[in-house]
């Protein structure tokens, strides 16, 4: 009977655990599996390696004559093609057209040649025997030497191609002259935009909190409204101000006041990134710094006035030091959401390549998996590094707050609240303007061009301007693509918030064995960039364990999965606290009565976790309408996401169509969040109400009786 009993425990802990396991810890383990797969045609020089084993292999007799002969017999374009590799392999630039007829090449190639020196030259003819033979003889030598090299040997030189696993991918960013420049390129933004965001978001909430800005609960409603913002809406509306036809740059400063030329002053480029990374990340940042701010115990401050101190040694003594580790994980969560960033980079960096967009164009572009997974990974080390080395920062000192902290009492001077209030002011007007820029983007004809107002980009009928008007404009016109999303984050939302409470009810009411690799396994997600997670996808299920009726790729299933597992672990947290607050022994009596592990958890558990519940649907909801990064490699044809639509518009610089899908996702998630706090307000009624007529039967009776 115990057996039995337990049995429910088991399956519930066991299914959590492989549902874990395959969406989470599968696709990234597959992701760094992949990096490493070497796999396609071979690079000169190991080509050249593997040529040169095979040739050792035959008999020395015959070796040299043999390479003589093949030699000899060389065509034209087979002199050509070997010279050019010969070039390669001496590491000596090619000076000819290689894409002109192999006649002129050839009198091309003989000039370039008379032109080296001496040591050049002799190093290519070195290397012309062996070029020739790799690139056009080795079907020939591969038959020669079969029974020396074996069939896997035979079956690589033969083919040329590579079929291994090895470090090259991870060498390419020493190695290739355009990934170093990207990869410089990701690093210096990054470090631009921790300078930048991490003082402005640690402001804005020491203002918030300290009395330095007025309306603080408003403001903050304020700052936080990017974090429902549908994707590169800063950047589009960046754009739509200050690019070249912007209503700033181009109509006001170029055509209205002739101060510029708004081709060549723009926002384009590194600064125009860092603007609106800037502007998306601080909100992010600042959810850290205003929990921080909030415990902190004003009585500290007053003691610190009491003894002396001025605002300013007490702010630089005593607010900073406790907001240290805030700061860490500030500056670690802006360098890594910097580094992963592609949609901000593509947009308004057009010659500023970033690590993020090489990713986002070998996966879609070049469909090259391995090179791109290779470089994910180096986008985590340096944010690991840097996580380390703060780790290491401070490491011996202890941070703590009362849990009854209060807000000091001692008034800020009136320079401190004059200029937090103009940063305040600054930050909110610059987020109104992005989002009166995106409301005006909807329902203009042609940004900078025609301000005549239309409707049209709500509509499948779209507005017959430019190459739409051609007929070879957008093909996500109207608003379709919007309810297939809602419709995903509407299965995904519900599925992610009701997951969530299990994994936290195993984790604290079961406590299986290895109840805490579940929770990492939930929290994984958190600390990866999303693009990551995408990618994993991919490679994971793609052809799983090789059976192609199993794939999911192209299919919504792959969507609401990859949503709802990056993003299940706001739950899981919020759960988990909830439950940690609440007696077992609530639970366990519901178990004394007969009620068994199902009935307890739909009866007793979930009810009282409505909270959390709401919690994790609201937020799986709500990215599911606006996340990218990993969905972008994941859309089909057939089912496509609004996000990922208002990425190509915005890059394609079809404002209108983006404006307007941008404003009907706001609007949803805007929904999804009021609904959540009516939920929960009436739940909340409800209780009070049952509360009141559980204790309170006596009055009741009394005034009855009267």
């Amino acid at each position: 009977m115990r057996l039995i009993r337990q049995l429910p425990r088991a399956v519930i802990t066991g299914v959590v655990a492989l549902l874990l396991a395959i969406f989470i810890a599968v696709p990234i383990g597959m992701v760094l599996l992949e990096s490493f797969v070497i796999s396609g045609p071979m690079p000169p020089a190991r080509l050249k390696a593997v040529t040169t084993e095979a040739l050792a292999a035959l008999p020395s007799s015959e070796r040299d004559s043999t390479v003589q002969r093949w030699v000899d017999s060389a065509t034209e374009a087979e002199r050509v093609e070997a010279t050019a590799a010969a070039f390669d392999l001496a590491e000596v630039t090619i000076a000819w057209d290689r894409g002109a007829a192999y006649s002129e090449q050839a009198k091309a190639m003989e000039a370039a040649m008379a032109g080296l020196p001496a040591e050049l030259r002799a190093a290519i003819e070195d290397n012309y025997a062996i070029a020739h033979v790799m690139l056009h003889k080795r079907t020939a030598l591969a038959f020669k030497v079969k029974d020396q090299l074996g069939q896997q040997a035979f079956d690589t030189l033969r083919n040329g191609t590579d079929d291994r696993w090895d470090l090259d991918h991870y060498l390419k960013p020493f190695q290739d002259s355009y990934l170093r420049n990207a990869a410089v390129n990701s690093l210096v933004l990054a470090g631009f935009s921790v300078i930048f965001t991490v003082p402005l978001a640690f402001a804005l909430a020491y203002g918030i909190n300290c009395g330095g800005i007025p309306w603080p609960s408003a403001m903050r409603v304020a700052f936080l409204m990017p974090l429902v913002a549908p994707p590169v809406l800063i950047a589009t509306a960046t754009i739509m101000l200050f690019g070249r036809r912007g209503m700033v740059t181009h109509t006001l400063l170029d055509q209205g006041l002739g101060l510029i030329n708004a081709d060549e002053t723009n926002l384009y480029g590194f600064f125009g990134v860092a603007l609106a990374q800037v502007l998306s990340f601080v909100p992010a940042t600042l959810i850290i710094f205003d929990n921080v701010m909030r415990r902190q115990d004003g009585r500290i401050d007053e003691a610190a006035a009491g003894l002396g101190a001025n605002h300013f040694l007490t702010f630089r003594h005593v607010t900073l030091p406790l907001a240290l580790p805030a700061f860490k994980r500030a500056v670690v969560l802006v360098f890594i959401m910097s580094l992963t960033d592609f949609g901000n980079p593509l947009i308004l960096g057009r010659d500023t390549p970033v690590l993020a967009g090489v990713v986002y164009d070998e996966i879609t572009a070049y469909r090259n998996t391995p090179l791109a997974a290779a470089l994910c990974v180096w986008l985590i080390i340096p944010s690991f590094l840097l996580y380390l080395g703060l780790e290491m920062f401070g490491r011996r000192k202890g941070y703590s707050s009362t849990s009854a902290s209060s807000r000091s009492e001692l008034s800020m001077p009136r320079s401190w609240r004059i200029a937090l209030t103009s940063i305040a002011g600054t930050v909110v007007a610059l987020i109104f303007a992005i989002y009166g820029t995106m409301a005006l983007g909807a329902i203009t004809r042609v940004w900078g061009v025609d301000w005549s107002l239309t409707l049209g980009y709500f509509t499948n009928a779209g507005v017959n301007v430019g190459l739409a008007g051609t007929g070879y404009g957008s093909s996500e016109r109207g608003l379709d693509v919007v309810w297939d999303s809602v419709r995903l984050a509407a299965i995904a939302g519900p599925l992610g918030g009701l997951f969530a409470i299990v994994i936290a009810y195993v984790v604290e009411r079961l406590r299986p064995p290895g109840a805490n690799l579940i929770v990492f396994l939930a929290l994984v997600p958190a600390i990866l960039p999303g693009i990551i997670f995408g990618i994993g996808y991919i490679v994971a299920f793609n052809l799983p364990l090789g059976i192609g009726s199993l794939s999911l790729t192209g299919t919504s299933a792959i969507l609401v999965l990859n949503i709802l597992f990056a993003n299940v672990f706001v739950g899981v947290l919020a759960a988990r606290a909830a439950l940690q607050r609440l007696d077992r022994s609530v639970d366990e009596a519901a178990e004394s009565l007969g009620a068994g592990l199902v009935t307890r958890f739909v009866r007793v558990t979930l009810p009282m976790l409505l909270p959390a519940l709401l919690l994790g649907m609201l937020y799986v909801f709500i990215d599911a309408l606006t996340t990218l990064s990993s969905v972008i490699f994941l859309v089909s044809g057939n089912h496509k996401l609004a996000s990922v639509a208002i990425f190509n518009h915005a890059n394609s610089g079809e404002y209108g169509y983006a404006a307007a899908k941008s404003l009907v996702l706001l609007a949803f998630a805007i929904a999804a969040m009021g609904l959540a706090w009516l939920i929960e307000k009436r739940k909340g009624l409800v209780s009070r109400r049952l509360s009141l007529r559980r204790w309170s039967p006596l009055p009741r009776f009394s005034m009855n009786h009267r």
